[in-house]
């Protein structure tokens, strides 16, 4: 029995979706799955061979942290039904994987580290920090426990393994990216192409929301009739309302949407942009390359393997807006060569992001904890 442990599956950030689309995907001999989750509101999603167990959870930190013990006992419990062979921890957040016991084995999601958020990871500081300097200290140290503790960390780009290394982790890693389930996003139905520009995603300082908004202003200034669409929230959503609050027949800002309805938005759009910093891998590029859509982004690690340049996508270099700017009007003067590109990135992602090979990927992974480990840990008493 595999059980996957995180507190927001119910939401609408990456992590959610990521396992959202990993259950959708797995295969009809795929072990049996529980997934403990601790949202407010409890979802009605429901997976073949997956049980989900939801403990409700109070929004504090204490209450993270008590959700997190009964969680540990709930896994306790489990093992009385069967043999727990893995405990899937995917982080952020930290607190569930300082509660979590040795007696299970542990494989460890590491979506993104503190140190690459951190803006200082590789010394570019293309962004400022969300947190201090003592604050950003203890969250490392604790990623560093928990890294340190897995016994195997899965990490989605070579850029993350990178950043593992730096907590001092070198050995029992296996890269397998972030995908797309491709039952979901197609470009198949696709109607009136009514939005030029989509951004997708929180909207926040470490996510470019300052850079997206300047690089707004300027496609606006050169073209009057440029349609932009952006779909997210975020921390500094009322800063980037107040700047674009100007040109109500060029942006509209969407808030929080149902995952659902981002098919829509892609279909709809003819180029997708990203001003973001960090990301793992970002999930709302590979759904709008899955939809057909061609890219423009910064030139950063995490789209090294997934944007090809001039042939899925275009790249600027970071904080340059001005570039980004100029390809993201190429692509729109030129519909042709925005459609190759689209089709181009579509089958990029089907060849290499699909999700029902992801996932029996992620059990081969699973497969390799299990044979590594004693029998005494994998039927823990």
């Amino acid at each position: 029995m595999i059980v996957i442990v995180y507190p927001q599956f119910y939401g609408v950030g990456g992590i959610a979706r990521y396992l959202d689309s990993f259950l959708s995907n797995l295969p009809a001999d795929a072990p049996e799955v529980v997934l403990i989750t601790g949202d407010a509101v409890a979802g009605a999603k429901t997976y073949p061979n997956v049980e989900l167990i939801h403990l409700p959870m109070g929004k504090s930190r204490l209450g993270l942290a008590w959700w997190s013990w009964k969680a540990r006992r709930c896994i306790e419990t489990l093992q009385q039904r069967a043999p727990v062979t893995a405990v899937n921890l995917h982080v952020p957040p930290l607190i569930p994987g300082l509660f979590m016991s040795r007696k299970f084995p542990i494989m460890l999601t590491a979506h993104s580290t503190y140190l690459g958020m951190s803006s200082s990871f590789d010394g570019k500081r293309n962004f400022r920090g969300l947190w201090g300097a003592l604050s950003l200290w203890l969250k490392v140290r604790m990623e560093r426990f928990i890294i340190a503790r897995a016994d195997m960390v899965i990490t989605l780009t070579q850029d993350g393994q990178e950043q593992l290394a730096r907590y001092g982790r070198r050995d029992r890693i296996a890269i397998v990216p972030n995908g797309v389930d491709l039952a979901q996003f197609t470009s198949a139905g696709a109607g009136v192409k009514d939005i030029d520009l989509l951004f997708c995603g929180r909207i926040e300082r470490a996510k470019g929301s300052r850079a997206m908004v300047e690089v707004c202003q300027q496609l606006i200034a050169e073209n009057s009739q440029v349609r932009i669409v952006i779909v997210g929230y975020g921390a500094d959503e009322d800063h980037v309302r107040q700047q674009l609050g100007a040109f109500p027949s060029n942006v509209v800002l969407t808030g929080k949407v149902p995952f659902s309805d981002m098919v829509g938005y892609y279909r709809r759009s003819k180029v997708y942009a990203s001003t973001s910093y960090y990301e793992g891998l970002p999930g709302t590029c590979l759904e709008a390359m899955a939809v057909g859509l061609p890219v423009v982004v910064w030139n950063l690690p995490f789209y090294r393997d997934l944007v090809k340049i001039n042939v899925t996508g275009l790249v600027a270099e970071t904080n340059h807006h001005q570039r980004m700017v100029a390809g993201i009007q190429q692509l729109l003067a030129d519909p042709a060569r925005a459609h190759d590109m689209g089709q181009q990135a579509r089958v990029h992602v089907h060849e290499r992001y699909d999700w029902r090979r992801l996932s029996r990927q992620l059990l081969n992974v699973h497969g390799a904890l299990v044979q590594t480990m004693p029998s005494t840990v994998q039927v823990a008493q």
